[in-house]
């Protein structure tokens, strides 16, 4: 499995918590006006706004237990990657008990509704009924921690698997109720360009094998 995930699952350093759902995405243009355009309508538009608030609150919620204190901004911010805009919350919390490890809260958090959906059982079946491929790794967890409970896990999205001479590339989008199937392919089709690109590849190259 390689990647190159933007979306940290959860961190622990000593009593301190983060995590940094992402929620809402748009691609990035090449046009600076129109990138910035982009950003802005994103940070506007009330069904990422919905889509993203969905995935903090299921987050704050499955931290809150864990935690004595747990910061939750009210708004999102917007964060970039080379090919994406994401609407982004950073959660800081301070745990009660130093015997809890960042496993344990990795495991306690996913999956979230991001790569899941909600209510997760009902979600997760329609998902098994629906989807006509194995995911896989693809929106798992990975990460690491060590013998004090520190640690650090990513939810395994812009991902590729690794067998033999084949790559097998991983993206996805989040649907809501107001979702638009054109959108939601165009923000897929940019996904997939972070790995394309670390890989030295690109559509025109992958169309000429």
């Amino acid at each position: 499995l390689i990647g190159a995930s933007p979306e940290l699952l959860v961190s622990r350093n000593g009593m301190q918590v983060i995590s940094n759902p992402l929620a809402g995405s748009r691609p990035r243009s090449d046009d600076p006006v129109e990138d910035k355009r982009r950003a802005e309508e994103l940070l506007s538009s009330p069904k990422d706004l919905h889509e993203h608030a969905v995935v903090v609150e299921a987050v704050a919620a499955a931290l809150r237990p864990y935690c004595h204190t747990l910061y939750v901004p009210e708004k999102p911010s917007v964060i970039h990657s080379e090919a994406m805009w994401h609407l982004s919350t950073e959660v800081n919390g301070e745990l009660k008990d130093p015997n809890t490890s960042s496993l344990e809260l990795a495991i306690a958090l996913h999956p979230t509704p991001a790569v899941c959906g909600t209510p997760m059982e009902e979600a997760r079946e329609a998902i098994q009924k629906i989807e006509p491929f194995d995911r896989e790794f693809f929106t798992g967890m990975l990460g690491w921690s060590d013998l004090n409970g520190d640690g650090e896990w990513i939810v395994t999205i812009r991902c590729a698997e690794v067998q033999e001479n084949t790559l097998r590339l991983f993206a996805g989008a989040g649907v809501v109720a107001e979702s638009k199937p054109e959108a939601e392919l165009a923000e897929t089709s940019a996904k997939f360009q972070t790995m394309l690109k670390a890989l030295g590849l690109n559509d025109s190259s992958l169309n000429e094998k």
